[in-house]
């Protein structure tokens, strides 16, 4: 009895946490359940991370760039196990950007390094726009809604904005430039805002120049200030082979002295790079930055810190006040154990919201897709850009993170393809892609794998594999006159430790077949490789055709 009762609690327990949208990895989880932790802590892309702490709970951003929702939101209470709560954008509509400019993929553009706050009862995320300038969005609820983004200071080639809420009440800003815009980097710039926050009141001063010979492409900086002294925390020498650099002074606008505090040193962890330092309530101090992986983008590492002479040495075996990476160590002391949670990969689809771990390549038009209770999510066929190339120009793309080096996704769709030509697939994204696709044609079904190489200069689709689905038997069905014809595909991918993704489809869910070549992943353009779905019509204007995307599994 006393077993049953053990079962039906563990049960319970894991309902309770799936209805919460918890979830236990079955790739990867950095909780190795002996109170340590393996980095990464997000075997994932979350590019340029900050982190704050609001009593017992931490929250982390991290830029989006043209994925839509953008600027995710994740939680936790340990700094180790996370979750994805929100987004603070549900769509990018920027003041100062042309109407409509991000309805169609702009690739590496949108929001850049973001800042997290917590002012006044009020949470703000600042982020900069490498065409149109810095902005804020502020919620007093961080599960909430977000406000519209505010343009707090205009003008081409801003980036990396972090506030600092001073003692005295005024509020600074940093921020640094973008050499692909402004023709100058390694720069920082200090200003000083109004009482809300979203207003300059002052010109800006530089208050470091990393053109010294030294601290090349100095970037990304986060403001803080410590027993007098105001800290500077950024990057610099380059996002794979780089450097974190801690710079301080007695004064907002310096001068400021500087010294190197976390590099590679004998470790396999390249270029340490750009993050956010944050305390526990018990006094420990912790920095989440980011390493350039490759093809799965930036993956999100945590080190611990201690102060010496006032200086924030990051990791361990410190020389000279700069130490390396750890690749695992003790979890940080928040005063009692929490269970093992990791972002949500899998998806049943049963909910009538979409799950937080997807996003589209460009803000989402009116018929892409619908979540649904009903036991799947709909997509429906979007039309070819004029002058298709390649996928690269689709914004329609609805897609999720890839979440550890090797891994199996596996997903079923039903689809009703209603004019020749009409294709919905399974994609790899990125600079390379490859995808899977079922394609309607004059005689039934054929099944394809197509890759493209150099998506973003124009290369062509190249079909590597197609086979006519000669035994298929859709499902047929009428509204009213119309015919339609349901097929059910299933399609499963298996990613390596080398990055080589293999495909494979059934057609009854039992029997899987390989399908073509194996492809490599590479990544897209500032973010890493995605995998998910698109759905595209033939002919511009047909009826459109639709698919049912049943489930999503990863393991």
């Amino acid at each position: 009895m006393k077993n049953a009762k053990t079962i039906t609690l563990i049960v319970f327990l894991f309902l309770i946490s799936v209805a919460f949208g918890q979830e236990q990895s079955k790739v990867w989880s950095p909780d190795l359940g002996n109170g340590k932790f393996k980095n990464p802590v997000l075997y994932a892309d979350y590019s340029d991370p900050d982190v704050i702490r609001v009593g017992d709970d931490y929250y982390m951003t991290a830029s989006s760039f043209n994925c839509v929702p953008g600027l995710p939101i994740l939680h936790s209470n340990d700094l180790v196990n996370w979750e994805i709560i929100n987004y603070a954008l549900s769509r990018l509509e920027l003041e100062g950007a042309p109407a409509g400019f991000f309805d169609k993929p702009q690739h590496g553009k949108g929001v850049w390094a973001p800042c997290i706050r917590y002012h006044n009862g009020e949470f703000l995320i600042y982020w900069g726009d490498p065409d149109f300038g810095i902005y804020v969005v502020r919620s007093t609820d961080i599960r909430g809604k977000w406000s519209r983004p505010i343009l707090v200071l205009p003008g081409k080639g801003r980036i990396d904005p972090s506030p600092l809420f001073d003692d005295d009440g005024r509020i600074y800003l940093v921020h640094a430039w973008a050499d692909s815009r402004a023709k100058m980097n390694s720069v920082m710039m200090v200003c000083e805002l109004d009482a809300t926050g979203t207003k300059v009141v002052n010109d800006q001063a530089m208050v470091f120049d990393g053109n010294d010979g030294v601290n090349h492409t100095v970037e990304g900086g986060k403001f803080y200030k410590k027993d007098g002294y105001y800290y500077l925390l950024a990057p610099a020498g380059g996002v794979a082979t780089g450097w974190q650099i801690a710079l301080r002074s007695k004064q907002v606008y310096g001068p400021y002295e500087v010294k190197t505090v976390l590099a590679q040193g004998s470790t396999t962890i390249n270029g340490p790079h750009q993050g956010g330092l944050v305390d526990t309530k018990s006094g420990e101090w912790w920095f989440l930055h980011f390493q350039d992986v490759g093809a799965i983008g930036r993956i999100a590492h945590l080190q611990p810190v201690q102060w010496k002479d006032g200086w924030p040495v990051m990791g361990i075996n410190d020389k000279n006040y700069c130490g390396e990476p750890v690749t695992s160590y003790r979890k940080p002391n928040v005063g009692q154990s929490y269970p093992v949670k990791n972002p949500v990969e899998n998806d049943e689809f049963n909910s009538a919201k979409l799950g937080l771990q997807w996003s589209w390549h460009a803000n989402p038009g009116q018929t892409w897709g619908f979540p649904s209770a009903n036991g799947y999510l709909r997509l429906y066929g979007q039309y070819y850009p004029q002058d298709f190339r390649n996928l690269w120009q689709v914004p329609n793309l609805l897609l999720q993170k890839i979440t550890a080096p090797q891994f199996t996704a596996t997903t079923k769709i039903k689809a009703v393809l209603k004019n020749d030509g009409d294709r919905v697939g399974f994609v790899i994204m990125g600079w390379d892609y490859g995808y899977v696709a079922l394609k309607k044609t004059t005689n039934g079904y054929e099944i394809l794998q197509v890759q493209c190489q150099d998506a973003e200069q124009n290369g062509a689709e190249e079909i590597r594999f197609n086979r006519a689905l000669d035994a298929l038997r859709p499902t047929v069905k009428y509204n009213y006159q119309t015919k339609l014809e349901e097929v059910d595909l299933w399609i499963r991918t298996q990613v390596d430790v080398k990055g080589d993704a293999r495909f494979e489809y059934s057609t009854d869910g039992r029997a899987y077949f390989p399908l073509g070549d194996k492809f490599h992943m590479r990544q897209g353009k500032w973010i890493g490789a995605k995998m998910g779905y698109f759905i595209l019509n033939s002919t511009a204007d047909s009826p459109r055709s639709w698919a049912d995307i049943d489930w999503f599994r990863v393991e």
